[in-house]
């Protein structure tokens, strides 16, 4: 059991907070866990970072390979990354590398820009993840940790799901033993189809491949036995004691290069310069997206605080030292990090033995992944893919909210239909969009009283409420921006003119309305040229101080006069019937 921290530190992480610190400490979170480490954890993060080497390895080749990139730099984007997370990361349980959810993405810009030319394809690649970390990095810098709660649940469903049928379509021909071209996701399938029809489906590939994909499956019903590693050495055991790649021409990973990943800044041509800079920026999102969610669940669960803001620096860092050494983009891994911490990982100390392990393997035994089928890397993306599909939320939304269903359906089709960066950019408008359209067309209200309820309620919602001769109130449940000040201006006198009897005021109940800008303060100002003229007074009920500051800017506090704004609802109809002479007796004070 890990180890809990103080009722301080469960305060904040139950608020989300991240504690205060000064100076290097700030920015390099490595500090404060050293200064804090624990001799008893030492034996449980060796455990842990010896468990997860073990998936550590065939995941990032084989995302390496999904990505368009040759295997062992599947590897040097592991071991780089996780080294510099662990300085730079705020989260003492995350597991960064290579993940199934950056493969499209990345193998989308590596074919097109890299036309078939490994050198450039990792040249792309890397630049890829100087690009996605720069952006991470000034992010965070800039406190912008916030920018990824802006695409909503059902959008984020939409291009996940694309991207996991994405990156398994991509997958399949491999895993079957089938040549398709990969020119684009309908491309693929018609090959993959074609290819099925016909007869031509490589059977040994197609058993290894499809073999490997079940035992995983099977085996991630039971979380303490490591499915995926016995999965993929079974399979390189029957490749290696059958001789397959022989006799039945299987085909394999091979040996690995001898020796480390080298300082190397990725040299790019001109005319790549627009997709691999569009590309880093869409990877940028999706990495600390993922990443945001998943350090938010580990926090909660082990009783920590979040720094979002930290924690997009120490991703953007990670990947900064991976495009320099040979590396792609990276992210947070939803499937490694969950084993790190059932193998009982305390801190980072557990991925930088991990890493340690790594480097081993390629120094000293290079040559003990060479029988490897590719079939078998690919059903472990493939598998991985899977996971990325969320089905079960999407049943939900479609019950409760039925237009957010379709939105995240929007956002899946433009990824398929159209390409995972096309499909990204697709998501990214349609969150502007639906942030947007609740004030753009907001919901607003004429209220009336209603007996035996207290306050002013909408009389849509109670059609027997009383309305008070001669007073509108008027409820606008929104800011006031230059996008909806024109309907504002309609519904006013929309309302105005519904009125049973002849208007003498009209109030706006206020609260909901947090801003007013420049359109909306010279709307105002317009409005009540036209309500002065049909002799109808203009007040305000219930406005917040920090938009009255505006208005006096603006100089309509002053044109309107204080006299005219009012603390309550309850207090304008007051001094309307006080001014009126209107006879209107409350329910509550009937008696």
């Amino acid at each position: 059991m890990q180890d809990l921290p103080t009722e301080t530190a469960r305060g904040r992480a139950l608020h989300g907070a991240a504690p205060a610190r000064a100076g290097w400490a700030r920015w390099v979170p490595a500090i404060a866990m050293l200064a804090t480490y624990r001799r008893a954890w030492l034996r449980h993060d060796l455990a842990a970072g010896l468990v997860i080497t073990a998936m550590l390895v065939p995941v990032g080749i084989a995302y390496a390979q999904a990505s368009g990139l040759p295997g062992i730099h599947g590897l040097y984007a592991t071991i780089v990354p996780l080294l510099v997370y662990a300085i730079f990361g705020p989260s003492r349980i995350l597991v960064l590398g290579p993940d199934s959810a950056l493969a499209a993405l990345i193998l989308t810009v590596v074919l097109a820009q890299a036309a078939g030319d490994p050198a450039r394809a990792v040249a792309i690649g890397g630049m890829l993840a100087i690009v996605s970390g720069l952006v991470c990095v000034l992010a965070g810098v800039a406190r912008m940790g916030f920018v990824t709660e802006l695409l909503s649940k059902p959008i984020r469903y939409g291009y996940m799901n694309g991207i996991a049928l994405t990156v398994i379509v991509s997958q399949l021909p491999t895993l079957v033993g089938a040549e398709v071209v990969r020119d684009g996701l309908g491309t693929q399938l018609q090959g993959l189809v074609r290819a099925v029809v016909e007869g031509h489906l490589h059977v040994p590939t197609l058993l290894i491949g499809v073999g490997t994909l079940v035992t995983i499956l099977f085996l991630k019903r039971f979380p303490r036995v490591p499915g995926l590693l016995i999965a993929v050495a079974a399979a390189a055991l029957l490749v290696a004691v059958l001789d397959l790649e022989a006799d039945a021409g299987v085909a394999v990973l091979g040996a690995l290069p001898h020796g480390l990943p080298q300082f190397v800044v990725p040299v790019i041509a001109f005319e790549d310069l627009f997709a691999v800079a569009a590309g880093g920026v869409a990877i940028a999102l999706v990495s600390f997206a993922d990443t945001s969610v998943l350090s938010r669940s580990y926090a909660a669960r082990l009783r920590t605080p979040v720094d979002p803001n930290q924690e997009m620096v120490g991703l953007g860092a990670a990947n900064l030292a991976a495009g320099l050494f040979q590396g792609f983009p990276i992210s947070s891994s939803s499937s490694r990090t969950p084993v790190a911490e059932a193998a009982g990982a305390r801190t980072q100390l557990a991925c930088v033995v991990g890493a340690i392990a790594i480097i081993a393997l390629l120094l000293f035994a290079p040559g003990l992944l060479e029988h490897l089928p590719q079939a078998a890397l690919a059903a472990v993306v493939i598998a991985a893919a899977l996971g990325l599909f969320e089905v079960a939320d999407l049943r939900r939304i479609y019950r409760i909210q039925r237009w957010e269903f379709w939105l995240s359906m929007s956002c899946f089709a433009g990824v398929v239909l159209f390409g995972v960066l096309e499909g990204i950019g697709i998501a990214i408008v349609i969150a502007v969009i639906e942030f947007l359209w609740d004030g753009w067309r907001p919901h607003s209200a004429v209220l009336g009283r209603v007996d035996q309820l207290k306050g002013y309620h909408d009389i849509t919602r109670y059609p027997a409420a009383s309305r008070i001769p001669g007073l509108v109130l008027f409820r606008w449940d929104a800011p006031l921006f230059f996008a909806n000040a024109e309907l504002f201006h309609a519904r006013v006198l929309e309302a105005v003119a519904a009125s049973p009897t002849p208007v003498r005021w009209l109030v706006v109940a206020a609260e909901p309305v947090t801003s007013v800008d420049v359109t909306a303060a010279d709307m105002l100002s317009e409005l009540d040229e036209a309500l002065n003229e049909a002799d109808i007074e203009f007040c305000f009920a219930e406005m917040k101080d920090p938009v009255k500051d505006k208005l006096k800017r603006f100089g309509l506090f002053a044109r309107f006069g204080a006299e005219t704004f009012f603390p309550t609802v309850g207090e304008a109809v007051n001094a309307y019937l006080a001014q009126s002479g209107v006879a209107w007796i409350d329910w509550e004070e009937r008696g």
